[in-house]
């Protein structure tokens, strides 16, 4: 027989604005093996925690239950005040009545009442088949990986060297700096982006603990979180005679790392502007994307830093923008939002008016969306001080004629259609994942959104963590997002490494799967239901076996296993069966 004590937590009104706390506690206290039950106001806050350890003590309890909010939210916390009164933390348990009671019947008193206390029923019936575990510890191999050699990158790399650790920097392309070396200049400011880029490329390249590989792919990836093993192929270059890099690949240079983990920043790409018909993208000469407009604006450009126009070398006079070309078209191109374009569109416009100061610069635009320091005041500067015109109307058409690039649209603030024959149209194109992103994934066993980025454990709670443990994402390969924002995702993502490699060893929660051998038949259904891999047939004996590193407890393989000899410690099927019959 155990000993259980049930504390309710009011949650402020969250909870007991709802439920009738006392009538649950005195329902609660006559629940069988429930030898102590108590509510107070904030259970999560020290005072409430206080009572949870005077409790386990004086009345010697070996199994807790909070009913309070969910367990994502404070489960460890609860656990860890158990485990500090001398109680193994996982003979604790979390019944979710605020979510599942509170919050969804706030106008039914007496029915979110009885369902609260109902779910505590079966928790109660839970806990009294757990099991008294302890964490598995494994070794960590402190070496990151960063892939990626962009802005993101970079910072995630030396973040992580500066704090004494090893980095391996894999980038695909021949040299770093990612797409932010394709830029003239940075918006706000108008700072040149290839100065500040070298300075942090040079950082990054002199670093003793950065080694960087350029040309370079990941080609496997297996292990686990904190024992990773990497397999890494460089393409080495044929030289010429004055010591340039000539001709294609002509050897694959081979490298396998332990690596304890991981930062995805594989940086985005453009859509594509053929697909863009409308707009005579790929069509006709004088209509480019912002890329190929920064191209221009560059001192090193092809064309030193002259706004001309491709198909006849000769000034533009006339420019126009168009901007949510492929974006926030769900019937058509992508649906969201990506987020740059309305600021370096500004940005642009003003840089033309610079260098072509006679000239007409229009933006086509469905809404100005400047969601940072200082940009709605950017924006603002471009039409006030530049004159740049905005007309608030997505454009229709672009077509070719009389040695122009005519845009059609309607001015959705007069209702009037607009035709302007303009010399040059920059289409903002939507951001969108690298081609090679689903493919990565896969190697990495990180998932990808319905739009192909890759997709983060949550987006409010862990928005730089895959759902693989130990691989972290950073900058615009997670979703479209500029330079500042970048720089602090790959900062988040590098204190994560860090925090990681803090620890001596790996702490691995015990709460995941097992198999019972006097039961499996060895059918081997449960490997390829295992979205981990971590699911192997023994060597030599006919049975099915656990990856305890690899395994997250998800429960995938106890549903597949026809024999029942697959299960998850403390959520077996004698505990959900007993939780059943205890709600029935």
């Amino acid at each position: 027989m155990k000993r259980i004590g049930i504390f309710v937590c009011h949650c402020g009104t969250n909870i007991a604005g709802t439920l009738d706390i006392e009538r649950v506690v005195k329902e609660i206290e006559r629940f069988p093996e429930v030898v102590y039950a108590t509510d107070y106001r904030y259970m999560c806050s020290d005072p409430g925690q206080q009572l949870i350890r005077s409790h386990i003590r004086e009345d010697k309890l070996d199994s807790v239950i909070v009913a309070a909010c969910s367990p994502t939210m404070h489960e460890t916390t609860f656990r860890r005040t158990a485990e500090a009164a001398g109680l193994n933390p996982y003979e604790t348990e979390i019944a979710n009545i605020r979510e599942q009671a509170s919050w969804v019947h706030q106008k039914q008193k007496e029915a979110a009442t009885n369902k609260a206390i109902e779910t505590i029923r079966t928790i109660v019936a839970k806990a009294r088949y757990n099991e008294s575990l302890t964490p598995f510890y494994l070794p960590l191999v402190k070496r990151a990986l960063v892939i990626g050699g962009g802005i993101a990158g970079m910072q995630a790399a030396l973040d992580v060297a500066d704090a004494g650790y090893p980095v391996v920097l894999v980038e695909k392309s021949g040299r770093l700096g990612g797409r932010m070396a394709e830029l003239s200049g940075l918006y706000l400011n108008f700072d040149a982006a290839s100065g500040l880029l070298q300075s942090k490329i040079d950082a990054v390249q002199t670093h003793a603990n950065i080694q960087v590989l350029t040309d370079a792919e990941v080609t496997e990836v297996g292990g686990y979180v904190g024992n990773f093993v990497v397999k890494v192929e460089q393409h080495a270059h044929e030289s010429a005679d004055d010591g340039q890099t000539a001709g294609p690949h002509t050897e694959t240079v081979p490298y396998t790392f332990d690596i304890g983990s991981i930062v995805v920043a594989t940086g985005y790409d453009l859509y594509d502007k053929a697909r863009l018909g409308e707009y005579g993208g790929a069509r006709y000469p004088d209509v480019i994307d912002g890329l190929q407009f920064e191209e221009m604006l560059r001192p090193d450009g092809p064309t030193g830093g002259q706004i001309v126009r491709p198909s006849d070398g000769k000034v533009p006079k006339e420019v126009v923008w168009v901007q949510c070309a492929g974006s926030r078209d769900p019937e058509l191109h992508m649906p969201y939002c990506s987020k740059v374009c309305c600021m370096y569109v500004a940005k642009q416009a003003m840089l033309y008016k610079k260098r072509v100061p006679d000239g007409q610069a229009t933006v086509f635009y469905i809404d100005i969306r400047t969601q940072g320091k200082g940009y709605e005041e950017f924006a603002q500067r471009a039409m006030e001080e530049y004159d740049v015109l905005y007309v608030r109307g997505k454009a229709s058409k672009v077509f070719q004629e009389n040695g122009h690039v005519t845009v059609w649209g309607v001015d959705t603030l007069t209702s009037l259609p607009i035709e302007v024959e303009a010399d040059l149209v920059v289409l903002a194109t939507a951001t969108v994942p690298r081609s090679d992103a689903l493919e990565l994934g896969q190697r990495l066993r990180v998932g990808t959104d319905e739009h192909g980025f890759f997709s983060e454990a949550h987006p409010k709670l862990r928005p730089v963590e895959s759902l693989t443990a130990g691989v972290f994402l950073a900058g615009a390969a997670q979703f479209p997002k500029d330079i500042p924002e970048t720089v602090a995702q790959a900062s988040g993502a590098a204190s994560k490494v860090l925090s990681l490699f803090s620890q001596r060893q790996m702490v691995q929660e015990p709460t995941i799967a097992y198999v019972d051998p006097e039961l499996c038949s060895g059918c081997g259904l449960c490997i390829p239901a295992c979205p981990y891999e971590a699911r192997e047939m023994h060597e030599w004996q006919h049975i099915a076996i656990v990856n305890t590193a690899l395994c997250q407890g998800c429960g995938a393989c106890t549903m597949v296993c026809p024999n029942k000899a697959c299960q998850v410690r403390n959520l077996t099927h004698q505990q959900i069966l007993s939780m059943m019959e205890a709600y029935l």
